[in-house]
């Protein structure tokens, strides 16, 4: 039962600033925006990706809910599209807090955070399914 109370209380949100256009993305949508197959939005929009600090328990979770790999496997990822040269990763910051001031300083801007950090200037656009 504790278990559970804890998995309710820190669900997996991405999120935008409030003054978005964007209102929700499916899951593939997420998935191509963090994976770099997309560097716009659904509607156009040119899309600012934030992720967290590397090891941070968050990012972890984060990825392995989207595309079931571990950072390490992500870092592999990203390595391999830096030295073809095709794409670059999301913009690391070193904490939700500073995640959250990129979020409501760029409309464009997107990243993930738990629940319990979410506030009036972010718009929810995705929420992973509970466990």
């Amino acid at each position: 039962m504790f278990t559970l109370t804890i998995r309710a209380e820190s669900e997996l949100l991405v999120v935008v600033s409030r003054e978005s256009r964007i209102d929700s993305l499916t899951k593939s949508e997420v998935v191509d925006l963090f994976m770099g197959r997309y560097v716009n939005f659904p509607n156009g929009d040119k899309a600012k990706v934030f992720d967290l600090a590397p090891k941070s328990k968050l990012k972890g979770l984060f990825y392995e809910r989207l595309v079931n790999r571990t950072e390490a496997q992500i870092d592999a990822y990203w390595a391999r599209l830096l030295f073809s040269g095709r794409n670059f990763p999301p913009k690391e910051t070193e904490s939700p807090g500073q995640l959250i001031h990129e979020l409501m300083s760029s409309s464009h801007a997107i990243g993930y955070i738990s629940s319990q950090d979410l506030t009036d200037s972010l718009k929810v656009v995705y929420r992973f399914e509970a466990l």
